[in-house]
């Protein structure tokens, strides 16, 4: 089994920012632990970059590849 650090970025940022926007039609995903260890993995990345994870806009646009955002994460 592959730990997350052999994924390619840009496919978990893809399946985060999926999964994310399930959050309202499935709550229950808020308790995973997959998209909890996914999201944990995705800050520290980020972190590395330079982002400021608890800056919301710094984290959408790292998530996004600084592409526009049409709904928040």
């Amino acid at each position: 089994m592959k730990t997350l650090d052999q994924y390619e970025l840009g496919d978990l940022k893809r399946i985060y920012r999926t999964l994310h926007g399930q959050l309202q039609e499935d709550f229950d995903l808020l308790d995973s632990d997959l998209l909890h260890d996914l999201q944990g993995y995705l800050q520290d990345r980020a972190g590395q970059d330079g982002v400021d994870v608890s800056v919301h806009e710094q984290w959408s646009a790292w998530l996004n590849d600084g592409k526009p955002v049409s709904c928040k994460l």
